[in-house]
């Protein structure tokens, strides 16, 4: 056989690329956004967007940022200086976590803090316990770092949390970590502290490192309060990540700048990563981004305010109509839905028998696109995002309602 014959039949693309599944969340927005452009009244429920504009100081900042010749160079690949020690400032202000700005990587958003956690933690068939409903980046990460991702499925009814005896269940000699995210991106899940805590001290008693996703921390309800586990259990600090950025707090998704905080070999490490993979992040985000954590979070309670007339808007709606269960959220500005009696029900002369035909349904017949429980681990439900204006939520939400009152036996 030629040598050329030979290339032909590998694979031009790489098992280990080739394996990865695109963004769920992105292909639904990026749907809905194509079918609008089209000329259909699409309505969007996908993407986990804020749709307020970024605050206006930290917009002048950007301005002046980028005027500075300074910022049209290189600068440190672990973040500048003064944004570390913000960070850091900041981490004290808002969960009482004390860390030094040496325990601070500044990253391409709150994706490259994910990915970079896990690719400097795990080697080759590490297990690392992943709660079901996940953020579809999650398992995508841990799979190119190598890992193996085990899921512990929780449902509606215990409000989308798992408990210690469930990790328990799951661990094996392998389990290297827990990916942890409270509150929850998909379910807007908020863990209490109890709960936190007992994860923790199950963490620490086994020696499981502990990644932490705190990017929604800002956006709690009904009294409810984001706990950090590492300030929570003190003792896990040595083998816990954290991982956040602007982008959901301060309505900053497209400015790309997210962070990892933890131990110093762990963050310098993970910098000597992104040094080849990236270099620094852009500076004008940067010095955004400095703004915006050293600066008021009355913008952030103003947004806050607005997500949680929208979240009880949502709920209430969606429990309306028969089929679905849609458990109220203390977090995030998500809701997710059990849409699992709906499923086998003719509804326009179909009969979706998954939450993805279900989804592809509803964008056809009432166009509202919404992101099916399979992209998070789960089938049966939907992600709904309430992170978009309230006229657009009621007409879609409305709009859904009636197509799905429609399913009969």
């Amino acid at each position: 056989m030629s040598a050329v014959s030979t290339a032909t039949t590998r694979s031009r693309v790489s098992a280990r690329i080739g394996g990865i599944s695109e963004s769920a969340t992105l292909a639904v927005d990026a749907k809905a956004k194509a079918l609008k452009a089209a000329g259909r009244p699409v309505i969007g429920f996908g993407a986990g967007e804020p749709d307020f504009p970024t605050p206006d100081p930290i917009v002048r900042a950007a301005a002046e940022a980028a005027a500075d010749p300074r910022n049209h160079r290189y600068t440190p690949a672990a973040g500048l200086p003064e944004l570390r020690e913000a960070i850091a400032a900041k981490t004290k202000r808002d969960s009482g976590y004390e860390v030094e700005a040496s325990q601070v990587l500044v990253t391409n958003g709150g994706k490259q803090a994910v990915y970079q956690a896990f690719a400097t933690l795990i080697d080759p068939g590490d297990e690392v316990i992943l709660p079901a409903p996940y953020w579809t980046t999650y398992p995508e990460s841990i799979t190119l770092a190598g890992g193996v991702p085990v899921d512990v499925v929780a449902d509606e009814t215990t409000g989308y949390m798992v408990t210690v005896e469930q990790l328990e269940a799951a661990r094996t000699p392998r389990t290297k970590a827990l990916l942890f995210c409270s509150p929850s991106n998909p379910t807007g899940a908020v863990y209490p502290r109890s709960e936190v805590e007992a994860i923790g001290r199950w963490a620490v008693e086994h020696g499981i490192w502990v990644i932490t996703d705190e990017i929604y921390e800002h956006l709690v309800y009904d009294g409810a309060r984001a706990e950090s586990m590492p300030v929570v259990v003190p003792e896990l600090a040595d083998t816990c990540v954290i991982v956040n950025g602007v982008a959901k707090t301060y309505a900053m998704t497209g400015w790309r700048v997210g962070w990892m905080i933890g131990p110093k070999d762990v963050i310098k490490a993970a910098a000597n990563l992104q040094s080849h993979l990236s270099s620094n992040v852009a500076n004008v985000s940067q010095r955004a981004a400095l703004a915006a954590v050293s600066g008021s979070l009355d913008a952030v309670h103003e947004m806050g305010e607005a997500f949680d007339r929208r979240r009880k808007t949502i709920v209430e709606l969606l429990s309306a109509i028969p089929g679905v269960e849609c458990p109220t959220p203390q977090g995030a500005f998500y809701v997710y839905p059990s849409v699992k009696g709906l499923l086998g029900k003719e509804i326009r002369g179909q009969r979706p028998s998954s939450s993805v035909e279900l989804a592809a349904l509803v964008l056809e017949h009432a166009e509202v696109a919404v992101v099916p429980g399979e992209a998070f681990g789960t089938p049966g439900y939907f992600r709904l995002s309430y992170a978009l204006g309230d006229a657009d939520l009621a007409t879609g939400v409305n709009r859904m309602a009636e197509l799905l009152k429609e399913a009969k036996d």
